[in-house]
Order: C-alpha cells, then structure tokens, then sequence
C-alpha cells in the first residue's frame, strides 16, 4: 500500500512541478543566471519540485515515514515568525540572533555556550550578506 501512496503522491508532485516550470517558461521571461527575469524563480522552484516528486515516486521504497518531530517544528516556525516579525523593528543583528537562539532550543545536543556561539556566527555571517554584500535597506540595531 504505502509502495502505491508515494508513487502517486511522487508523481502528483512531479506533474505539479512540471506544470508550473512549463507555465513559467511560456508565460514569463527567463532571462539569465546574471539577470534573472520574473519567470527564473518559478521556473527553478517548478524544476526542483518536479525533480523531488520524480525522485519519491521511484526512490523511496515503501520506507514508512517516521513521525514529525513536534518540538523541533514549532522551535524552527516559532523562529521565522520571530524573524519575520522583528527584523524591521529590533535589527538585523539582535533579531538574527534571537531566533537562532529559538530555533536551536530543541535540538537534541549542545549546552547554552554552543547555542551562544551558534547565534554570534550566524549574526555576523546575517550582517556579512545582508549589509555588506547585498546592501539590503534593514537596521542593523534596534530602533529609537
């Protein structure tokens, strides 16, 4: 039964992908990796899925898939909600690392130094994208 589940489910997705990769390329200009039209993104993400759903239908098996991990879930959703909601009021920096903080709270191993750790890389690595390289509009700090 479950051998039959994901073929159709892998090949719904596969034929969904497809779908939006060929509307994408009809509809939309392309353009070039240097400069992307309004049809690139659509057409990569329809590409991926269909490569994902091809890959389930003909990979997968009939493994059963193991429970959703719920305290991981809602520690990674609670921190783009976090981020989502904080970033133009609180800074990039002290919101970056904020929702590091509550992302990693429910991963399995590492003491509150590794975690501390984890949110000044990935700060500076945030700052480092964001500000320096793309020269993204955000505050950096919170404001007054």
């Amino acid at each position: 039964m479950q051998d039959r589940q994901d073929l159709a489910a892998g090949a719904i997705l596969a034929a969904i992908g497809l779908a939006v990769a060929g509307y994408a390329a009809l509809h939309y200009d392309i353009g070039t990796p240097r400069r992307m039209g309004p049809g690139f993104f659509p057409l990569g993400l329809g590409l991926a899925l269909a490569l994902l759903g091809g890959s389930v239908a003909l990979l997968r098996g009939g493994q059963l898939m193991p429970r959703p991990a719920l305290p991981e879930l809602v520690a990674v959703l609670s921190a783009i909600v976090i981020f989502a909601l904080g970033v133009e009021r609180l800074g990039l920096v002290l919101t970056t690392f904020v929702s590091v903080l509550v992302a990693s709270a429910a991963a399995p191993r590492g003491g509150i130094l590794w975690r501390l750790l984890l949110g000044c890389g990935v700060c500076v690595i945030a700052v480092g994208v964001f500000h320096l390289a793309l020269a993204m509009n955000l505050p950096l700090w919170p404001r007054r």
